[in-house]
């Protein structure tokens, strides 16, 4: 497999037009990240990004501390160190593993290597946006399926409502829902697919909940690209440190699209710390569980609707157009998440910290009494 490096730079076919493509794709989010935060108060309560309050854990910044004096070098052995950690904790070939940074680049790359006019993108709706804004660059048709019932991938309606699909994207748990599909739902997705469809498993959340993973399938050979990011659970969403996890081929494959990898050492030291630390996905699953369940007690009590959450965000009806309820909660310095079309009066809540959450249950029981 081919290392897409420092090194290999020169070498990668196309890069100019495809970087220009990623850029297109990821700016208008970003843009609109920068204009929703913009100006705000320093103790607003930020709760509408799926960030983890936490932060680092303190081992992860003794880490970046400690590798600042050599941030003057690339790092391309850290590189190689935590994909070797990640494989050896995981029990996969190394080739099978690339660092990225954060989890969106692989995604992105992945739909401009597998859609096209002719292969479709398909998602659920509502779903991370991302895949859809890319697939507009690649002129695929793109693929919306309602959830079901119980807010879960629609496996069989993706599959008949896409024969012709390049790509499928489960985000699971989903974002911006936080609910889980069943994994023998993504085993029948992977067996009945298209022949030369690629299942893209996103497993941003995956930590927050003890469900099965799907890092099996990609050991067993089968047509799947498994995402990971060190933003949720590990709070290293400003760090940036993701990783790809497939078949060589077909990180060869993404990697083309021009996906470089010039890690951050800051990063790269940070997310291997926290790969080591044996407490710290089960005790940040633990903190994020009982302040999720202690806001739904309350949301219940209320009288509020929500939807059950496996991950550190929900979706809450406001019964109104979500915009307004946004607007007001943004008076109070408090700042909830954005609205999905095909829910219009849901707005999703990241889970913040206990003090987080009780201004965000204040401001929000004043918004929707106003």
């Amino acid at each position: 497999m081919p290392s897409f490096s420092r090194r290999s730079f020169l070498q990668l076919s196309a890069a100019a037009s495809v970087a220009g493509a990623f850029r297109i794709t990821t700016e208008p989010m970003l843009a609109a990240a920068a204009r929703r935060r913009r100006s705000v108060a320093p103790d607003a309560v930020m709760i509408d990004s799926n960030e983890n309050p936490l932060g680092p854990s303190q081992g992860a910044r003794d880490a970046m501390a400690s590798i600042l004096p050599l941030g003057g070098r690339y790092g391309d052995n850290l590189t190689d160190d935590l994909v070797q950690t990640f494989a050896s904790i995981e029990g996969l070939n190394p080739d099978h593993v690339q660092a990225t940074v954060g989890s969106t680049p692989p995604l992105a790359h992945s739909v401009f290597a597998f859609t096209s006019p002719q292969k479709s993108y398909v998602t659920a709706d509502p779903g991370f946006e991302l895949g859809m804004m890319s697939a507009e660059h690649t002129a695929a048709r793109i693929v919306k399926v309602p959830l079901t019932s119980t807010h879960a991938h629609d496996i069989k309606s993706m599959l008949t409502e896409a024969p012709d699909a390049g790509l499928f994207y489960i985000c699971n748990p989903n974002n911006p829902t936080g609910t889980m599909t069943p994994r023998a739902d993504i085993d029948y997705l992977v067996a009945n697919k298209p022949k030369d469809a690629i299942v893209v498993v996103d497993e941003a959340y995956i930590h927050f909940t003890d469900a099965p993973n799907c890092l099996d399938l990609v050991k067993a050979g089968k047509d799947v690209i498994v995402l990971r990011t060190f933003s949720k659970v590990y709070g290293l969403a400003g760090i940036r440190c993701g990783l790809i996890i497939a078949r060589p081929d077909l990180i060869e494959k993404v990697g083309n699209r021009g996906m470089f990898n010039f890690m951050p050492v800051t990063a790269l030291v940070a997310a291997i710390n926290s790969l080591k630390d044996p407490n710290l996905v089960a005790e940040r699953r633990r903190i994020n569980a009982t302040i999720r369940q202690q806001t739904f007690d309350w949301l219940g009590r209320n009288g509020y609707s929500y939807i059950p959450s496996e991950s550190n965000c929900f979706m809450v009806d406001t019964k109104r157009p979500g915009q307004q309820l946004r607007d007001a909660m943004a008076k109070d310095n408090v700042f909830v998440g954005r609205i999905w079309p095909i829910m219009p009066t849901w707005v999703r809540i990241t889970v913040g910290t206990q003090p987080e959450m009780e201004r965000f249950q204040t401001s929000f029981a004043r918004a929707m009494k106003a």
